[in-house]
């Protein structure tokens, strides 16, 4: 794993420090306080099946959101060309 380093203020270090918990890396401690992914907090919990099931749904309620936003856009630009006229 590459490293980087950085500089932080006595202050700012002494803060970080304080939220370490037990033998946490500095790393841990930070992607800790940052929220990290939130899919990571989740894997694991679902069986392939259900992972699978839900992956179906949300492409499903993606393509019915962009045909909404799709009609929408249309009966917007219909009552704007009305308006116009």
């Amino acid at each position: 794993m590459a490293t980087k380093t950085i500089s932080i203020s006595e202050d700012a270090y002494k803060r970080l420090a304080s939220l370490k918990k037990g033998n946490e890396s500095f790393s841990v401690v930070i992607k800790r306080i940052t929220g990290g992914s939130a899919l990571s907090k989740i894997q694991g919990l679902l069986s392939k099946e259900q992972t699978d099931i839900a992956e179906k749904e949300i492409k499903r309620a993606r393509k019915e959101h962009s045909r909404m936003r799709e009609r929408k856009i249309k009966t917007l630009v219909g009552e704007l060309k009305e308006w116009s006229a």
